[in-house]
Protein backbone atom coordinates (compact mmCIF):
# COMPACT_ATOMS: atom_id res chain seq x y z
CA UNK A 1 0.00 0.00 0.00
CA UNK A 2 1.64 3.29 -1.17
CA UNK A 3 2.19 5.87 1.49
CA UNK A 4 -0.09 8.60 2.48
CA UNK A 5 1.17 11.97 1.87
CA UNK A 6 1.20 14.61 4.21
CA UNK A 7 -1.52 17.25 3.48
CA UNK A 8 -1.42 19.38 6.93
CA UNK A 9 2.05 19.94 8.52
CA UNK A 10 2.65 22.41 11.28
CA UNK A 11 5.89 22.98 12.41
CA UNK A 12 6.75 24.76 15.94
CA UNK A 13 3.81 26.71 15.52
CA UNK A 14 3.26 29.36 18.08
CA UNK A 15 0.76 32.25 18.22
CA UNK A 16 0.88 35.74 20.02
CA UNK A 17 -1.94 38.32 20.33
CA UNK A 18 -1.06 41.73 21.41
CA UNK A 19 -2.58 43.55 24.03
CA UNK A 20 -0.77 45.85 24.30
CA UNK A 21 3.22 46.30 24.76
CA UNK A 22 4.45 44.50 26.62
CA UNK A 23 1.26 42.37 27.50
CA UNK A 24 1.21 39.86 24.94
CA UNK A 25 -0.38 36.65 24.82
CA UNK A 26 0.93 33.70 23.69
CA UNK A 27 -1.90 31.07 22.87
CA UNK A 28 0.27 28.27 21.01
CA UNK A 29 3.59 27.16 21.99
CA UNK A 30 5.64 25.53 19.40
CA UNK A 31 2.98 23.27 17.84
CA UNK A 32 3.99 20.45 15.27
CA UNK A 33 1.42 18.49 13.98
CA UNK A 34 1.47 16.46 10.52
CA UNK A 35 -2.14 15.09 9.15
CA UNK A 36 -1.57 12.83 6.16
CA UNK A 37 -4.20 12.46 3.29
CA UNK A 38 -7.28 10.85 3.88
CA UNK A 39 -7.06 11.03 7.79
CA UNK A 40 -9.92 11.57 10.50
CA UNK A 41 -8.01 13.36 13.15
CA UNK A 42 -9.80 15.62 16.15
CA UNK A 43 -7.60 17.79 18.38
CA UNK A 44 -9.45 17.48 21.90
CA UNK A 45 -8.91 19.86 24.71
CA UNK A 46 -11.22 22.21 27.08
CA UNK A 47 -12.52 25.26 26.84
CA UNK A 48 -8.53 27.45 26.70
CA UNK A 49 -6.79 24.93 25.12
CA UNK A 50 -5.96 26.96 22.06
CA UNK A 51 -8.13 24.49 19.72
CA UNK A 52 -9.63 27.76 17.79
CA UNK A 53 -6.85 28.95 17.33
CA UNK A 54 -4.97 26.13 16.14
CA UNK A 55 -8.13 25.76 13.55
CA UNK A 56 -7.94 29.00 12.61
CA UNK A 57 -4.35 28.59 11.56
CA UNK A 58 -5.03 25.00 9.88
CA UNK A 59 -7.49 27.25 8.11
CA UNK A 60 -5.25 29.97 7.18
CA UNK A 61 -7.92 32.18 8.59
CA UNK A 62 -5.15 33.84 10.84
CA UNK A 63 -1.63 33.49 9.88
CA UNK A 64 1.09 31.95 13.00
CA UNK A 65 3.57 34.63 14.59
CA UNK A 66 6.53 32.16 14.29
CA UNK A 67 6.91 28.00 12.75
CA UNK A 68 6.00 27.05 9.02
CA UNK A 69 2.83 25.88 8.08
CA UNK A 70 3.22 23.60 4.64
CA UNK A 71 -0.37 22.94 3.91
CA UNK A 72 -0.29 20.54 0.39
CA UNK A 73 2.91 21.50 -0.46
CA UNK A 74 2.14 25.23 -0.18
CA UNK A 75 4.21 27.50 2.45
CA UNK A 76 1.40 29.13 3.69
CA UNK A 77 3.66 31.34 5.79
CA UNK A 78 5.18 32.72 2.85
CA UNK A 79 1.91 33.00 0.66
CA UNK A 80 0.45 36.37 -0.53
CA UNK A 81 -3.11 37.29 1.16
CA UNK A 82 -4.69 36.57 -2.55
CA UNK A 83 -3.64 32.76 -2.65
CA UNK A 84 -4.68 31.92 0.90
CA UNK A 85 -8.04 33.67 0.17
CA UNK A 86 -7.72 30.73 -2.75
CA UNK A 87 -6.75 27.93 -0.78
CA UNK A 88 -9.48 28.85 1.84
CA UNK A 89 -12.03 28.62 -1.32
CA UNK A 90 -11.04 25.98 -3.10
CA UNK A 91 -8.97 23.11 -0.21
CA UNK A 92 -10.73 23.90 2.83
CA UNK A 93 -14.06 23.19 3.76
CA UNK A 94 -15.30 24.90 6.94
CA UNK A 95 -17.88 23.29 9.39
CA UNK A 96 -18.57 25.75 12.82
CA UNK A 97 -20.81 25.08 16.26
CA UNK A 98 -22.76 28.40 14.84
CA UNK A 99 -23.38 27.36 11.68
CA UNK A 100 -22.87 30.46 9.85
CA UNK A 101 -25.29 30.61 7.14
CA UNK A 102 -26.96 33.92 5.64
CA UNK A 103 -30.40 34.56 7.07
CA UNK A 104 -33.16 35.53 4.62
CA UNK A 105 -31.14 33.37 2.15
CA UNK A 106 -32.50 29.71 0.52
CA UNK A 107 -30.51 26.77 1.85
CA UNK A 108 -29.89 26.21 -1.73
CA UNK A 109 -28.36 29.62 -2.12
CA UNK A 110 -25.85 29.38 0.58
CA UNK A 111 -24.50 26.01 -0.78
CA UNK A 112 -24.08 28.01 -3.58
CA UNK A 113 -22.84 30.61 -2.54
CA UNK A 114 -18.81 29.28 -2.07
CA UNK A 115 -19.45 27.89 -5.89
CA UNK A 116 -20.22 31.92 -6.54
CA UNK A 117 -17.04 32.83 -5.55
CA UNK A 118 -15.02 30.28 -7.69
CA UNK A 119 -16.78 31.18 -10.70
CA UNK A 120 -18.75 28.64 -11.21
CA UNK A 121 -21.63 28.96 -13.98
CA UNK A 122 -25.18 29.36 -12.57
CA UNK A 123 -26.71 25.94 -14.17
CA UNK A 124 -23.17 23.74 -12.63
CA UNK A 125 -23.85 25.86 -9.09
CA UNK A 126 -27.81 24.51 -8.38
CA UNK A 127 -26.95 21.38 -9.64
CA UNK A 128 -24.21 20.66 -7.30
CA UNK A 129 -25.84 22.19 -4.38
CA UNK A 130 -29.29 20.22 -4.67
CA UNK A 131 -26.76 17.01 -5.40
CA UNK A 132 -25.32 17.98 -2.11
CA UNK A 133 -28.13 18.86 -0.09
CA UNK A 134 -29.54 15.31 -1.16
CA UNK A 135 -26.66 13.84 0.04
CA UNK A 136 -26.89 15.26 3.08
CA UNK A 137 -31.01 14.52 3.70
CA UNK A 138 -31.76 17.57 2.73
CA UNK A 139 -33.37 17.31 -0.48
CA UNK A 140 -36.91 18.18 1.02
CA UNK A 141 -35.96 21.46 2.31
CA UNK A 142 -33.66 23.50 -0.03
CA UNK A 143 -36.21 26.09 -0.52
CA UNK A 144 -36.64 26.87 3.21
CA UNK A 145 -34.64 30.07 4.89
CA UNK A 146 -32.09 28.92 8.05
CA UNK A 147 -34.85 30.38 10.50
CA UNK A 148 -37.04 27.65 9.40
CA UNK A 149 -34.67 24.87 9.86
CA UNK A 150 -33.68 22.89 12.85
CA UNK A 151 -30.15 23.10 14.41
CA UNK A 152 -29.40 19.34 13.08
CA UNK A 153 -31.18 20.50 9.36
CA UNK A 154 -28.73 24.00 9.40
CA UNK A 155 -25.41 21.97 10.31
CA UNK A 156 -26.31 19.66 7.47
CA UNK A 157 -26.76 22.53 5.10
CA UNK A 158 -23.12 23.73 6.36
CA UNK A 159 -21.68 20.25 5.89
CA UNK A 160 -23.11 20.25 2.37
CA UNK A 161 -21.73 24.54 1.49
CA UNK A 162 -18.37 23.16 3.15
CA UNK A 163 -18.50 20.70 0.26
CA UNK A 164 -19.72 22.63 -2.80
CA UNK A 165 -15.74 23.28 -4.10
CA UNK A 166 -14.91 19.65 -2.85
CA UNK A 167 -12.09 20.34 -1.09
CA UNK A 168 -9.42 17.93 0.32
CA UNK A 169 -9.79 18.91 3.61
CA UNK A 170 -13.00 19.47 6.46
CA UNK A 171 -12.34 21.27 9.34
CA UNK A 172 -15.02 20.85 11.93
CA UNK A 173 -14.92 23.30 14.89
CA UNK A 174 -17.09 21.97 17.36
CA UNK A 175 -20.20 21.08 15.15
CA UNK A 176 -22.24 19.06 17.20
CA UNK A 177 -21.63 21.50 20.17
CA UNK A 178 -25.65 23.05 19.41
CA UNK A 179 -27.54 20.17 19.13
CA UNK A 180 -28.63 17.69 20.75
CA UNK A 181 -27.18 13.57 21.00
CA UNK A 182 -29.22 12.08 18.81
CA UNK A 183 -28.52 14.99 16.07
CA UNK A 184 -24.87 14.85 16.70
CA UNK A 185 -24.60 11.09 16.06
CA UNK A 186 -26.52 12.06 12.36
CA UNK A 187 -23.90 15.09 11.94
CA UNK A 188 -21.06 12.66 12.81
CA UNK A 189 -22.22 9.64 10.55
CA UNK A 190 -22.10 12.21 7.85
CA UNK A 191 -18.26 13.05 8.69
CA UNK A 192 -17.66 9.52 8.54
CA UNK A 193 -18.72 8.67 5.04
CA UNK A 194 -17.23 11.74 3.51
CA UNK A 195 -14.28 10.64 5.16
CA UNK A 196 -14.57 6.87 4.17
CA UNK A 197 -16.53 7.41 0.97
CA UNK A 198 -14.89 10.20 -0.36
CA UNK A 199 -11.50 10.25 1.49
CA UNK A 200 -12.04 13.62 2.42
CA UNK A 201 -9.25 14.99 5.05
CA UNK A 202 -11.31 15.80 8.20
CA UNK A 203 -9.70 17.89 11.26
CA UNK A 204 -12.34 17.97 14.12
CA UNK A 205 -12.02 20.23 16.87
CA UNK A 206 -14.34 19.06 19.58
CA UNK A 207 -14.24 19.13 23.59
CA UNK A 208 -15.97 15.48 23.23
CA UNK A 209 -13.84 12.63 24.16
CA UNK A 210 -16.92 10.46 22.99
CA UNK A 211 -16.91 12.28 19.45
CA UNK A 212 -12.96 11.87 19.60
CA UNK A 213 -13.11 8.28 19.98
CA UNK A 214 -14.73 7.86 17.03
CA UNK A 215 -12.01 9.43 14.84
CA UNK A 216 -8.81 7.57 13.44
CA UNK A 217 -6.05 9.78 15.85
CA UNK A 218 -6.90 11.67 18.86
CA UNK A 219 -4.38 14.98 19.30
CA UNK A 220 -4.90 16.19 23.06
CA UNK A 221 -4.17 19.65 23.34
CA UNK A 222 -3.79 21.55 26.59
CA UNK A 223 -2.74 25.30 27.67
CA UNK A 224 -1.27 25.68 23.83
CA UNK A 225 0.77 22.27 23.68
CA UNK A 226 0.25 19.04 22.33
CA UNK A 227 0.29 16.55 25.62
CA UNK A 228 -0.45 13.28 23.75
CA UNK A 229 -1.63 11.19 20.49
CA UNK A 230 -3.48 8.15 20.06
CA UNK A 231 -5.58 6.49 18.14
CA UNK A 232 -9.39 6.05 18.37
CA UNK A 233 -11.73 3.40 17.29
CA UNK A 234 -12.07 5.18 13.93
CA UNK A 235 -8.23 3.97 12.99
CA UNK A 236 -7.55 2.73 9.58
CA UNK A 237 -10.54 2.68 8.23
Amino acid sequence: MEERKTIIDLRKIVKRFYIGSPNELEILHGIDLKVKEGEFVSIVGSSGSGKTTMMNIIGVLDRATEGEYILDGVDVSQAKDKELSHIRNQKIGFVFQTYNLISRTSALKNVELPMLYASAGKRERTERAKMLLEMVGMETRMAHNPDELSGGQKQRVAIARAMANDPSIILADEPTGALDSKTGRMIMDIFQKLNREQGKTIVLITHSQELAEETGRIVTLKDGEIIGERRGSGCCS
